[in-house]
């Protein structure tokens, strides 16, 4: 809403409003970067088909961090059941693309932090570098071969950078069909299970389609706030050079699902008081609010909080004036 020199805006989570028992879905039928897809670093990997309908992605690791990414809406943790669930149809992929650079290096697709991801040091081949590793993933990898065997790794990076992958090798992609797997998280035994098929066709491990999965039990926990096309520099990397690795592939994402748990925030909305601003909402039981202010949707300030043992309408004020052109959001947390 405007008044006069003041713009105010009320952002949920940066994201989007939710049902309970959430699915998204995407089949790219129309253009999805006006359907609330984003795109960090180079554009040009990523082109909608309009035509066939589906997305075209480069992963070249050879040019910077890069994704196409939908925010959630939500922070998922440990504590949140969820799944996502995807179409792969390669057209080429190889390693070595990068000279000097002739090991395995991946393509990835999944659920990433952004604020982690768009860190300028923020770099996957890193490993659990304390400097400059990623962290807050939990992801679909492929390394193609360089000499292990192609390998199909769904991963998990926590919040201080440990990293657990459930690696399946060998396991090879093959060029032109079409792949689609479902990766589903459960918090009750804080496991991640994944599956695939092949054109239709059981396809993985014995004895139908289940791959690897990873248990997380006395684990750290992860943050996750956006579902990504993910393509990863291969700038910075651990171990010696010699190991090193690098990957140009060409490819088509189709038929995204994404199960997600219900937003805590509802009917959310904004009023001028005659002390400030108040944002009014209805709020699930068991979670605490924040009502936080920015002017560049960077850095916030935390202004007021609340928490609810039962569903209830909340009211968060703001009794000092916000600056020109301010943001407002609420943050959910559960204690």
């Amino acid at each position: 809403m405007a008044l006069g020199w003041l713009t105010i805006s009320l952002l949920w989570m940066l994201g989007l409003h939710l049902g309970w028992a959430t699915v998204l879905h995407e089949d790219f039928s129309s253009d999805p970067l006006e359907g609330g897809w984003q795109i960090f670093g180079d554009r040009s990997l990523f082109q909608w088909d309009s035509s066939a309908q589906v997305l075209a992605v480069t992963w070249d690791s050879s040019h910077s961090n890069s994704f196409f990414h939908l925010p959630v809406g939500l922070v998922l943790t440990a504590a949140d059941d969820f799944s996502f669930a995807f179409d792969l149809r390669l057209q080429d992929i190889r390693t070595g693309s990068t000279p000097g650079k002739s090991n395995e290096f991946e393509i990835a697709i999944g659920l990433l932090n952004r604020s982690s991801a768009t860190q300028t040091n923020a770099y996957r081949g890193a490993g659990q570098s304390a400097t400059y590793g990623v962290r807050n993933l939990v992801e679909f990898d492929y390394f193609p071969d360089a000499g292990f065997g192609d390998t199909v790794a769904t991963t998990v990076v926590s919040t201080n950078n440990r990293i657990f992958p459930a690696h399946n090798f060998p396991l090879t992609l093959q060029a032109g069909a079409v792949h689609h797997f479902v990766i589903s998280y459960s918090a009750a035994d804080r496991m991640v299970r994944t599956a695939a098929t092949r054109d239709g066709s059981p396809f993985g491990l014995p004895p139908q389609n289940t791959l690897a999965s990873i248990s997380l039990v006395d684990r750290p926990d992860f943050q996750v706030d956006a579902f990504a096309l993910i393509n990863y520099s291969d700038a910075v990397q651990a171990g010696p050079p010699a190991f090193h690795g690098s990957v140009l592939a060409h490819g088509i994402v189709d038929n995204i699902e994404l199960q997600i748990p219900a937003n805590p925030v509802s009917q959310l909305r904004l009023h001028r008081r005659p002390d400030g601003w108040e944002a009014i909402f209805e709020a699930s039981a068991g979670w605490t609010f924040a009502l936080r202010r920015s002017v560049d949707l960077r850095s916030w300030s935390r202004i007021a909080t609340a928490s609810n043992a039962i569903a209830s309408t909340i009211s968060l004020v703001d009794t000092n004036a916000p600056p020109p052109g301010a943001f407002y959001s609420i943050q959910a947390d559960r204690p």
